[in-house]
């Protein structure tokens, strides 16, 4: 569709039934496109916004430990929103299960809120991935002091 340059690319191609390419590692958008500010509300934005940190515990996890909770139970009126719902461990998440915070007598350290890109952006910063093909190498500076 001719909406980026292809920086770089790996040694994969993939192929369809008339055309070979190989599969780009980096690329550049040719227009740049700003990210709206509202945040899109999806299951890794808000453990993003909670840190990857169980809101109940405070213990961290990887992603693929985690769970989000509702803190009002769908049961009980609950919504699915950004203030309603947290990060939570599986240990957690089945000891809390449908009751309110209050009968179980746990408090939140802090209230789930909306975070716009912005923010989920920085906090990403404080996550870089753990691997990174080295043609990214070049392009990406997590946390790397630069030269003056």
């Amino acid at each position: 569709m001719e909406r980026v340059n292809v920086v770089s690319q790996y040694n994969e191609v993939v192929r369809s039934p008339s055309v070979t390419l190989k599969l780009p590692s980096v690329v550049s958008l040719k227009d740049y496109i700003p990210l709206p500010e509202k945040a899109a509300f999806t299951r890794f934005n808000v453990f993003l916004r909670d840190k990857f940190r169980c809101q109940y515990c405070l213990k961290s996890f990887k992603v693929e430990e985690l769970t989000f909770d509702h803190v009002t139970p769908k049961s009980r009126g609950g919504k699915t929103t950004w203030e309603n719902v947290v990060t939570a461990c599986r240990k957690c998440n089945t000891y809390k299960g449908n009751k309110s915070l209050k009968k179980i007598g746990i408090n939140l350290k802090e209230s789930p809120y909306t975070p716009n890109n912005f923010e989920l952006k920085e906090i990403g910063r404080m996550f870089p991935p753990n691997f990174l093909h080295q043609s990214w190498n070049d392009f990406l500076y997590w946390d790397s002091e630069l030269e003056p």
